[in-house]
């Protein structure tokens, strides 16, 4: 496959869902790469299409013991609103493709650093705050926190799902394939055509000392750790944390 990136750049690219919760505890280590390397998304749609969920009983009880895992590892604070609001709501819809869909449309409205704030800000929402970030009407009141007029997030955010979005998420599922990586988070440091994949649950909970080892890769200095594509993760086929 052709790489994403020109082939002198040093990026790094970063492969995750918005309903993954290994990927709401990398968070941290996403804002401190941004600080010494371009970062770039790619959604995978862990819970979208067929694998949409509705929030029921079963659901809730899978997820509360990974989400405490989490919290404790990384220091991610997961909120009241989530544990007994969100995952009590059996009316709410868990979907991947809405909030992907408007990481894209703020990324084209804007550039690529607003699409990693509107991507924090969407998991701050749903982990936080407990709120439906696949519906439109939340994403839209996250895109205006940014400074996108509604209208114009509306409108771009219905172009992505009708001429982006399914070919977003399939170059995502094909890059970590290509990478070898077995799910999300999976962070994949590119240097000219060469892609590595970075282990990602050693540095969790570490922010400084993940960006002190990205500076290091940005500037040649150190060689990759290589990894089987995390220890923790969100797996694509089953949507299943570990």
């Amino acid at each position: 496959m052709t790489t994403p990136a020109t082939p002198h750049d040093t990026v790094l690219h970063y492969i995750h869902d918005p309903l993954c919760g290994w990927c709401y505890g990398a968070a941290p280590l996403v804002a401190a790469a941004r600080e010494v390397l371009s970062v770039q998304t790619h959604g995978g749609g862990m819970m979208a299409g067929r694998n949409r969920r509705r929030v029921d009983a079963q659901l809730r009880d899978y997820v509360m013991p990974h989400d405490h895992r989490i919290a404790q590892m990384t220091g991610q604070a997961f909120g009241e609103n989530y544990f007994d609001g969100l995952l009590r709501d059996t009316e709410a819809i868990f979907d991947s493709a809405p909030p992907i869909a408007a990481v894209l449309a703020v990324r084209a409205l804007k550039d690529e650093a607003a699409g990693l704030d509107m991507l924090a800000a969407i998991q701050r929402a749903h982990y936080q705050q407990g709120r439906r970030i696949s519906e439109v009407a939340t994403l839209t009141e996250l895109a205006q926190t940014l400074g996108i007029a509604p209208a114009a997030f509306i409108a771009e955010l219905q172009r992505v799902e009708q001429e982006e979005l399914a070919n977003h998420i399939e170059a995502s599922r094909e890059l970590l394939n290509h990478v070898g990586g077995r799910g999300f988070p999976t962070f994949v440091l590119q240097r000219g055509n060469t892609l590595e994949v970075l282990d990602t649950g050693r540095w969790l909970g570490q922010p400084e000392q993940w960006k002190a080892y990205l500076g290091e890769q940005a500037r040649g200095t150190a060689s990759v750790a290589a990894s089987d594509g995390g220890s923790v993760r969100c797996d694509l086929l089953s949507g299943r944390c570990e």
